[in-house]
């Protein structure tokens, strides 16, 4: 496995696989992996012949009151699990070798940014389209696989790719999740046992919104029994729930005729954690 540190080393490794005529795929992180991470890397070695993950903990996507500083990072335990996984080449640039000095150049999808998370977040979708727009041009993929945890950076991503013609495929990866149901994130490490036991709650609104659904009910009578379900969970705050159009991410409203996204967001004590299912009103 090869580690590059800078671009010009990665783009080197590149060059050398497609001269052979490879094909790359690439899976993007903020490192400390787990076995959600690992799976992205799974579908990136069946797409493509080599695979190249990125670890960059992107301080353009942060606010001000954010968790950059508690971040959690391992760099040599992810090596070691990408490693394991046959991962070809790892990219773990510095954050002066990803942006250098004097830069003034970002990449928004103004839609998309600003609605949901980007609407709590001001900021942070700007940071994420810009960085992964980056990670492309240095490392030139012909496949890009991301998680559906993220369900709004994903659309966002998809966009973004269809709009400024890049010569890439961007590949979903359905949510990896706990044996009791919570989404893996590298954030779930910093709840308290309370939370922890709680945040499961997440996952079972999401099911109980699925089997609603079949009932193609209205959205506000769905989204009230998402809020209940949530509220099993005292110690959670709920910052959003939100049910989209599972293609566009537009609002809906009356009677449930189509496949939707439940998007979610709680925050326990000062960890946010979100959550996604795609629902649908059942064949008639």
């Amino acid at each position: 496995m090869i580690i590059c540190r800078t671009k010009a080393e990665m783009r080197e490794a590149v060059r050398g696989w497609k001269r052979a005529g490879e094909t790359v795929g690439v899976v993007p992180t903020m490192g400390y992996l787990h076995e959600g991470h690992l799976g992205l890397v799974r579908m990136a070695r069946q797409k493509a012949d080599r695979v190249v993950a990125t670890i960059f903990v992107n301080p353009t996507q942060f606010g001000p009151n954010e968790d950059l500083s508690t971040y959690p990072r391992d760099e040599a335990r992810d090596l070691a699990l990408l490693e394991a996984e046959g991962t070809d080449a790892v990219f773990l640039p510095s954050v002066e070798e990803m942006y250098g000095a004097g830069g003034d150049t970002f990449v928004e999808v103004p839609g998309l940014s600003a609605i949901l998370q980007g609407a709590l977040r001001p900021g942070h979708f700007r940071g994420v389209s810009t960085v992964v727009t980056k990670l492309f041009n240095i490392v030139t993929p012909d496949f890009a696989v991301f998680g559906e945890k993220d369900y709004q950076q994903l659309t966002l991503i998809r966009q973004m790719v269809r709009d400024l013609d890049m010569p890439l495929e961007i590949v979903p990866h359905k949510t990896v999740r706990e044996d009791d149901g919570l989404a893996m994130s590298s954030r779930n490490v910093r709840l308290t046992a309370e939370h922890r036991a709680e945040a499961v709650q997440l996952s079972r609104s999401l099911s109980a919104a699925e089997e609603l659904a079949k009932s193609a009910p209205a959205i506000s009578v769905l989204e009230a029994a998402v809020r209940k379900s949530l509220g099993e969970a005292p110690s959670g705050k709920v910052e959003s729930v939100d049910i989209r159009d599972a293609e566009t991410l537009e609002e809906l409203s009356g009677t449930l005729d189509r496949p939707a996204v439940v998007l979610l967001a709680v925050r326990f004590g000062t960890v946010l954690l979100i959550d996604q299912r795609v629902i649908a009103p059942a064949a008639r």
